[in-house]
């Protein structure tokens, strides 16, 4: 989702809903928990085969070819 999708979402919504991040706990029963939204920060990512999703890198990687695998992105903390 890019920037500008994301307010158009936001659009629909009254400006004193509060917003909270989903995601899976990792527990036997695969409970689906949120977390309130504290900081929105930009940040590195590049894609995981071991996780099978972006995962979160330092920026300082001096590798040109490491360098080239990640992008740029907001990440709502």
């Amino acid at each position: 989702m890019t920037v500008r999708e994301l307010i158009n979402e936001l659009e629909f919504y009254p400006d004193d809903m509060e917003v909270e991040f989903a995601y899976s706990y990792g527990d036997y029963w695969g409970t689906t928990v949120c977390k309130e939204i504290k900081d929105i920060d930009k940040g590195f990512v590049e894609y995981s085969d071991y996780h099978s999703m972006d995962k979160l890198v330092e920026e300082d990687d001096e590798d040109e070819e490491e360098h080239e695998k990640k992008r740029e992105v907001l990440i709502l903390q």
